[in-house]
């Protein structure tokens, strides 16, 4: 009577165990379902934001491009007061969408890291409450190993009792493993979700500092366009004047680079060279077009008051005011200047020099932001500052030059052309200038 009783609690114990568990991943798969519906609606209207938020961002790039075409096609026109106050303006102009974009990419940029933040919410409760369940189901399997299987076959009146026990034990056991697979792949994505999350933070980060630079860009080009109406007191007659004076002033400043550049006399070692054409460098612009050559181009020989016939000294790439200009490789800024402060219009304008690991070194000039300071370490592809019109430039664009590390230096020369006084730039023997195109 006794053992009748016992084997009966144990069942109904072994019973109840199995509905507890059950009963318990019912509950768990019901407080999902609505958590999963909340969800699924917060995350359709950040998505909904998201959506339209591109949709103005394409619009803005639209109008960006037509301004830039309209920038270009003023570069081609004749050189007159009003074309340049023209340029001005519509540069202006761009970079006001450019604002007006970035502040359409961080609005963007934000609600995807809430989205991923919501994910990430979810996941969290997610795991936390499959937890509980695993937990719950150990719990359950232990009391029920209490007894073997053995001892619950023996305890049996037949062979089907014994295999509704049994069947109740996989039964919990498969869905323990299954719990354990979820819990698994739970935490995968939300480690998957947190990384994301990090990389979206770093580019809003990146999308707030370039709105600064974009507003000081706006401030300077104002600036820009009020010392050109002073200097020509509005006058096409003027304006011309100093062009001339400017293209003489430049002339009379090469003259003194290459007399101090003639008196470097380097022996390069080419082991200390990469070999030409084997891309040891990446381009310091993500869209390229070509506007003039290295050597004795066309224009350069053309232009021989500019050049002073020795040919062009780098390669120049299209690039309107306020394009990212990027590092062509690993390397180490071994200077920075402003040749305008001491010699307004003369020279290369702001200008960045880096040495690379690799036996060359880079200049970027005519720059309108200097985004990197002497000594910095900097990595392939990151920002170097923003392309620009200053120094001798008859348009916004990117002056690039490659020299071998070995016979560039940056100098500091006490100009005799009158305006201007000692100027800081990057001096090389003549042999170092190295067509840029070998090496990209």
């Amino acid at each position: 009577m006794k053992i009748a009783r016992d084997k009966k609690e144990k069942s109904r114990r072994a019973q109840t165990a199995v509905a507890g568990f059950f009963f318990m991943i019912l509950i768990v798969n019901f407080l999902f379902s609505n958590r999963s519906f909340v969800f699924a609606t917060t995350a359709d209207e950040l998505r909904g934001k998201i959506e339209n938020g591109q949709s103005e961002i394409e619009k803005l790039e639209k109008e960006i491009k037509t301004f830039q075409q309209e920038i270009t096609k003023t570069q081609q026109e004749k050189n007159t007061l009003n074309n340049e106050i023209k340029k001005i303006d519509l540069t202006r102009q761009k970079i006001g969408s450019e604002i007006t974009l970035t502040q359409k990419q961080i609005k963007s940029t934000e609600e995807q890291i809430k989205e991923l933040a919501t994910g990430i919410s979810d996941k969290e409760e997610r795991i936390k409450q499959t937890q509980i369940v695993i937990g719950e189901a150990i719990r359950q399997l232990n009391g029920l190993d209490s007894e073997s299987l053995v001892t619950n076959f023996l305890a049996s009146k037949n062979l089907s009792e014994f295999v509704i026990d049994a069947d109740q034990l996989v039964q919990i056991n498969n869905r323990l493993l299954t719990l354990i697979s979820e819990f698994n792949e739970n935490k995968k994505e939300l480690s998957s979700t947190k990384v994301k999350k990090e990389v979206q933070k770093k580019d809003l980060s990146e999308l707030q500092n370039k709105l600064g630079d974009q507003k000081k860009l706006v401030d300077q080009t104002k600036q820009e366009k009020d010392t050109l109406l002073t200097a020509t007191k509005s006058k096409e007659s003027t304006y011309q004047q100093l062009l001339k004076d400017r293209q003489a002033k430049k002339k009379a400043v090469e003259e003194e680079m290459q007399r101090a550049e003639a008196e470097l006399k380097i022996i390069l070692d080419p082991n200390r060279l990469p070999e030409s054409g084997t891309k040891a460098l990446s381009w310091p612009l993500s869209n390229i077009r070509i506007t003039q050559y290295f050597g004795n181009t066309d224009f350069a020989k053309t232009h021989t008051a500019v050049y002073n016939g020795k040919g062009h000294n780098g390669i120049d790439l299209a690039a309107s005011v306020g394009t990212a200009i990027k590092s062509a490789s690993d390397g180490i800024i071994i200077g920075t200047g402003d040749t305008d402060i001491t010699c307004q219009g003369a020279s290369y304008g702001k200008w960045v020099l880096v040495k690379h690991n690799n036996g060359l070194s880079t200049l970027y000039a005519h720059l309108s932001l200097i985004k990197v300071k002497e000594s910095q370490t900097v990595s392939l592809g990151e920002l170097i500052g923003y392309s620009g019109n200053t120094g001798y430039s008859t348009g916004p664009h990117l002056h690039f030059t490659v020299y071998a590390s070995q016979g560039v230096q940056v100098g500091s020369l006490k100009s005799k052309v009158p305006g201007c006084g000692t100027y800081r730039l990057p001096i090389a023997s003549y042999n170092s200038y190295l067509n840029p195109l070998d090496y990209l």
